[in-house]
């Protein structure tokens, strides 16, 4: 199964609680905690890799905390998953590291992973965080919503 990390999870969460004050504004790892229901310790984990990976910034003193760099449409998922996971890679030979695969000189699929791999790296290269703060509603969302505000 091709599954996210809860970090990469967490970030996105993250990242769409900076999305939520203006340009200049900054939140602190404390409150973005409190707003997101993420534990402070992994919020301030996770913003320390996105502001190593230059997706957000860092503002040191009493009114200090952190922003956004770019804006979410300028931030694609692929950008997320590298920043906490490092690079997209699906299989061992795909990171092409020497030695990191024990069988890569009879491999009868040596080199073929990489169709793979690019492939899931430009969808998720052309999915931007705006694109899914965008997304409406699925239909059985919509109707469960208009169902509970008849009911009130």
């Amino acid at each position: 199964m091709l599954r996210l990390s809860k970090l990469t999870d967490y970030a996105v969460v993250v990242l769409m609680r900076l999305s939520t004050s203006s340009d200049a504004a900054v939140q602190t790892s404390p409150f973005i905690a409190a707003a997101t229901g993420v534990p402070e310790p992994t919020v301030a984990k996770v913003l320390k890799a996105l502001t190593a990976n230059s997706l957000v910034v860092s503002q040191r003193g009493a009114r200090g905390g952190y922003r956004l760099i770019k804006p979410l449409h300028a931030i694609s998922i692929a950008d997320v998953i590298a920043a906490i996971d490092g690079p997209i890679a699906l299989t061992a030979c795909v990171e092409g590291g020497p030695g990191s695969c024990d069988v890569s000189c009879v491999c009868a699929v040596r080199g073929r992973w990489d169709l793979v791999n690019d492939a899931i790296h430009q969808a998720l290269s052309s999915i931007t965080l705006g694109d899914m703060r965008d997304v409406s509603l699925p239909a059985f969302a919509r109707i469960e919503t208009v169902s509970a505000e008849q009911e009130i």
